[in-house]
């Protein structure tokens, strides 16, 4: 392969990988953020539970809890110290286990490798070559795994109205749960039938439901389990609770997409200054190859173009910080 062909596709490697770390890294720490409304309602959902955690009967914990930590390896009980690998799956909805995720992820870091091994600066295109690659199946969890937790959002209201008119009928909230996963479509009919069959397997609804908030991590889901469990030991009408929890969420939407439109033009201009310096490099490269290779063989300009990739990192950090306003 001649050089001509190497360095652009190199260039769009490079950006394509920067861009994967950036997003990765960013809803690494977007999932682990937290504000007052959640640790209230998390704080109120373990005092609520606690009382039926206590029981004699181990029965009624959630299996969710029990003895699936047992059965993991010992490098994944190391790994869940950083980062539950199996809990991201489950939660991306994908059909592949954490050591065929890890085996793909190395795989893809060593073919980096490979192709930067096969460039002119291969000091510098090896080490980051595999870094890219390796970066791409987790890019691709995260991506899932936030497709597939909007999805569920998205069906919130529905699913909400859906039960509150089971319950007007008279049926049990069981019975509500089934017909969610019966009627409605993935993913929060399968989230739905599993917390019916933990039921009719001998679990409480209270753990149940508090085993759905650990595999959905949704704000609008803990209203609407620390409302079901209240409602249970209160009383009152559960039917209602669910009609505003669904037109709260409604409204949530229609606040969303305006601040969406709102923000469209620092959206926009976030992807062009992240996407300029690739295609600037692109075409130069086209014009004159000899100029553009001094970044690439001359020590200082492969320090210029690392320092590059970091302030372009932080740059897309803080235009998603900007952009990023949180309904």
């Amino acid at each position: 392969m001649s050089l001509t062909l190497i360095l652009p596709i190199t260039v769009a490697a490079a950006f394509v990988g920067v861009a994967a770390l950036a997003a990765a890294v960013f809803a690494l720490l977007r999932s682990h953020r937290d504000n007052t409304a959640e640790a209230r309602l998390e704080a109120l959902a373990k005092s609520t539970l606690q009382a039926a955690w206590n029981e004699p009967d181990e029965a009624l914990r959630p299996a969710v809890l029990s003895d699936e930590t047992e059965r993991r390896p010992a490098w994944e009980l190391w790994l869940t110290q950083f980062l539950d690998l199996r809990l991201l799956i489950r939660q991306a909805g994908v059909r592949v286990t954490p050591l065929q995720f890890l085996s793909f992820s190395v795989l893809l870091a060593f073919l980096g490798g490979v192709l930067g091994a096969a460039t002119q600066a291969a000091l510098f295109a090896v080490p980051f070559g595999a870094g890219v690659a390796g970066t791409l199946p987790a890019l691709w969890l995260f991506w899932k795994r936030r497709q597939r937790l909007a999805k569920f959002e998205s069906q919130m209201p529905d699913a909400m109205d859906l039960l509150a008119r089971s319950l007007r009928a008279g049926h049990r909230l069981a019975d509500g749960m089934r017909l969610i996963g019966e009627e409605m479509a993935e993913p929060i009919a399968a989230e739905f039938h599993h917390c019916y069959q933990q039921q009719g397997l001998g679990i409480s609804i209270e753990d149940s439901l508090d085993s759905l908030t650990l595999r959905v991590p949704n704000l609008d889901l803990r209203f609407f389990v620390n409302a079901i469990l209240l409602q249970r030991q209160t009383g009152g009408d559960t039917a209602e609770v669910l009609d505003k929890i669904a037109f709260l969420i409604r409204q949530r939407f229609q606040i969303r997409a305006q601040v969406k439109a709102l923000t469209g033009e620092g959206r926009l201009s976030g992807a062009v200054l992240l996407g300029m310096p690739v295609v600037l490099a692109i075409y130069m490269h086209c014009r004159n190859p000899a100029y553009l290779m001094v970044l690439f063989q001359d020590p200082l300009g492969q320090k210029m173009v690392l320092a590059a990739i970091v302030l372009q990192i932080i740059g897309a950090l803080v235009i998603k910080k900007i952009v990023d306003i949180k309904i």
